[in-house]
């Protein structure tokens, strides 16, 4: 099925100032913050999704974590299988949407990549405020859950020369919590393909916004809803029947995928999902959201006003 990048440009521009709270420390990792115990639930607890099923709200973290640990060392390779390629695409035009580093007579920037695992997102970052904008002294934390996935992150950043300029580390971090970031610090949030993963994602979007300074931006790159219908039809038909299968042939690992692609689905229409934006306190950038790919994937960007505290 032949795909279209769909090409509007996001007229944002992120608020900078100094780097504040935000160590630029080497390579590291905080175990501050943990997945939910996956202990004995409590029968009065709260429930929750993992793709189809349903299971106990403290059981999901530890259960998203099992998949990502699966998955870590095939995670880059079995996305360019199943995107015929086309992710790298949507996260170029992500970063470039975003213009991250410091610009003319402003400060470097304090970039936070959440869900950052293999650090695609966080390189970008970092190579677009180098050759674009001739800034390297923006620093990007990339945390994630999984450690695993945060240790391929680390390998490539060693191939890639980024361990010894201090520009990037990497953090386990919990997304609902980000207890090791202080408040009002960040430049700009990022997450990429994975707050359709975070058990609360209301509790995810908040912790966003308490992070940000005033006027910092939230930016968020997720897999969507496709329209018009008959095209969606042939999108399930290839998601549910040909990804798990890759999943088996290349990463070994069937249920992991299948996975996978019931969390997309049962993640919210890109109109639901740009109000949970704007309930956690930010200011929706045009629409809320742009779709690309027919809305296989799409971008959500919101602002932390000015006057928040």
């Amino acid at each position: 099925m032949a795909f279209r990048l769909a090409r509007n440009r996001a007229l944002i521009a992120p608020a900078k100032s100094a780097l504040g709270a935000i160590p630029r420390t080497a390579l590291f990792y905080s175990t501050s913050s943990k997945p939910a115990s996956s202990g004995q639930p409590q029968a009065s607890e709260a429930e929750t999704h993992f793709g189809f099923q349903t299971v106990k709200e403290s059981l999901k973290a530890g259960k998203v974590a099992e998949v990502f640990s699966s998955v870590a060392s095939s995670y880059d390779v079995m996305n360019d299988a199943m995107s015929f390629g086309i992710h790298r695409l949507w996260k170029d035009h992500f970063v470039r949407s975003l213009n991250p580093g410091r610009k003319s007579g402003g400060s470097p920037m304090a970039i936070l990549d959440v869900a950052g695992g293999t650090g695609d997102i966080a390189f970008r970052m970092l190579d677009h405020a180098d050759k674009i904008n001739g800034d390297r002294e923006t620093t990007v934390i990339c945390a994630d859950i999984n450690a695993d996935m945060l240790k391929e992150g680390e390998k490539r950043a060693q191939q890639q020369g980024y361990i010894s300029t201090n520009r990037i580390s990497f953090r386990v971090e919990n997304a609902e919590t980000l207890d090791s970031i202080p408040d009002n610090s960040v430049d700009l949030y990022t997450i990429s393909f994975g707050i359709r993963n975070v058990t609360r994602i209301p509790m995810a979007l908040k912790a966003a916004h308490r992070v940000l300074k005033p006027g910092g931006v939230f930016a968020c790159l997720e897999f969507s809803k496709v329209s018009p219908a008959p095209l969606d039809a042939i999108y399930q038909q290839y998601s549910f029947s040909i990804i798990p299968l890759m999943g088996q042939l290349i990463a070994g690992d069937r249920d992991s995928y299948q996975y996978l692609v019931e969390s997309i689905k049962k993640f919210p229409t890109q109109q639901e999902f740009a109000v949970m934006i704007k309930e956690a306190g930010f200011m929706n950038v045009g629409k809320g959201y742009e779709e690309l790919t027919f809305g296989v994937a799409s971008i959500w960007k919101g602002v932390k006003p000015l006057d928040s505290k």
